[in-house]
């Protein structure tokens, strides 16, 4: 049975990319330049170093649709890294260790990676993403 959103889902799959890499890459830019506010201290320099490109960049290649297959993997693999070290060791569950934000992206960009670019990214210019179903 078709929903009344379904002749939508490409375009509100586009939106979820767009947004999400949007989103994504303001924590690198936070790592990497303080802005747009600074990082609190004490933060270990590897994850400025490490994390702060990977979310920057990624975020950016998620967000126009380039290389999205791998920039979503990398970024999901970070997400997942970021949860168990730095939420996971505190406790199970994301309501108790703070740690819902970076389960969700990892899940939103392992479906990402899985999907790839679809509408509205240089991919899909290039001929390189996923021709929308519908």
């Amino acid at each position: 049975m078709n929903s009344f959103m379904s002749k939508y889902s490409s375009y509100c799959y586009a939106l979820m990319r767009i947004v999400a890499g949007f989103l994504f890459l303001w924590h690198g830019a936070q790592k990497l330049f303080g802005f747009p506010s600074p990082m609190p201290p004490g933060v270990p320099s590897f994850i400025t170093y490490v994390a702060g490109p990977i979310e920057l960049f990624g975020g950016i290649l998620i967000m126009i649709g380039l290389f999205t297959h791998g920039a979503a993997f990398l970024a999901s693999g970070l997400m997942a890294f970021a949860y168990w070290i730095g939420h996971g060791t505190k406790a199970l569950l994301p309501i108790v260790n703070s740690g819902e934000l970076a389960a969700l992206y990892c899940f939103v960009f392992l479906f990402i990676a899985a999907q790839g670019s679809g509408i509205w990214s240089v991919d899909s210019l290039k001929g390189g993403g996923k021709a929308p179903d519908r």
